[in-house]
C-alpha cells in the first residue's frame, strides 16, 4: 500500500486516494476478512499512518488483520491495529481459524523469517494434517521477477523452503513485496504475489522500470471442500495532478 504522511512526495501518485478506491471495493464485497499484507507504511513505520489506514477500515465494520512488510515496524503496527497480543517479541505472527481452517501469519519485515520464528512455523505444521494457507510479505521463492529477485528477496529462503517444502501436504501462499500479479507453483507450494496499490513494476527486466498504475486486490475464497479460490480485481490507479 505505501501510505505516506499528509502531502508527502510519493512520486506522482495519490496514495491515499488508491487506498480509498480499494476501500470501497473491500466494500462492494463484504468479505469476512481483510488481510493487509505488508508494506503499509511509504517508507517506514509510522504511528499517524497506521491510524489513518485503521480509521478507513474501523468504518467498513468488516473484521481486519494485518502482518508487516520491509517498510513497517512490527511493533507499532500491532499496537495501532490492537494485535499486539500476538506479538512474539518484535515480532508480529499467529494464526488464526478461518472457515475451519488454521491459517498462518508469519513475520518478515526483517528481510529473513527468524529462527524462533521458524520453530513455531514448523511447530505448527507438525500438528496439521490437511491443506494450508500462508499470508507472508516476502514470497519464500525466486519469482522470476529479476529486479526483486535479485535485490530484495528474502534472505533466508532456503531455511524458510526447508521447512515449507518438508510439510506433507499442499501450502497455499498469499504475498506481496514484488508489484506485480503473478502465480509460482514449487513442489508443495502455490505462491500467490498481490500487486500493490501503489505501482506496479515491470518484472521483464533486471533494472527497475514501473511497467503500470492500476492497482490491485486480491478475493479469496477458503471452500468448505478445502478449494483455496483467488481472484485479483484491478482499478485505475490516482495520480496526482502536475502543479498540486
Amino acid at each position: 500500500m505505501h501510505i505516506a504522511a499528509e502531502g508527502e512526495n510519493t512520486f506522482g501518485v495519490d496514495v491515499r486516494q488508491n487506498f480509498q478506491k480499494i476501500i470501497n471495493t473491500i466494500r462492494s464485497l463484504s468479505p469476512d476478512l481483510v488481510v493487509l499484507s505488508g508494506d503499509i507504511c511509504f517508507d517506514v513505520g509510522e504511528e499517524p499512518v497506521y491510524h489513518w489506514v485503521r480509521s478507513h477500515l474501523d468504518f467498513l465494520k468488516i473484521p481486519y488483520t494485518a502482518i508487516g512488510g520491509n517498510h513497517d515496524d512490527p511493533v507499532m503496527l500491532a499496537k495501532a491495529f490492537h494485535i499486539d497480543h500476538q506479538l512474539q517479541g518484535k515480532e508480529l505472527y499467529y494464526k488464526r481459524q478461518l472457515n475451519g481452517q488454521t491459517v498462518l501469519f508469519l513475520e518478515t519485515s526483517y528481510g529473513v523469517v527468524s529462527e524462533n520464528q521458524l520453530t513455531w512455523l514448523k511447530n505448527e505444521l507438525a500438528h496439521l494434517d490437511s491443506d494450508t494457507v500462508i499470508f507472508m510479505h516476502h514470497p519464500p521463492v525466486i519469482c522470476g521477477v529479476p529486479f526483486m529477485d535479485n535485490n530484495h528477496a528474502l534472505r533466508n529462503m532456503d531455511k524458510v523452503q526447508e521447512v515449507l517444502f518438508n510439510f506433507p501436504h499442499h501450502l497455499t501462499i498469499f504475498c506481496g513485496h514484488y508489484h506485480v500479479e503473478k502465480t509460482i507453483c514449487l513442489h508443495n507450494l502455490t505462491v500467490h504475489i498481490t500487486p500493490s496499490t501503489y505501482f506496479q513494476i515491470d518484472w521483464h527486466l533486471e533494472g527497475f522500470k514501473i511497467d503500470h498504475y492500476r492497482i490491485g486486490c486480491r478475493e479469496i475464497n477458503l471452500r468448505k471442500d478445502g478449494a483455496v479460490e483467488s481472484t485479483v480485481i484491478y482499478q485505475e490507479g490516482n495520480l496526482i495532478a502536475s502543479g498540486s
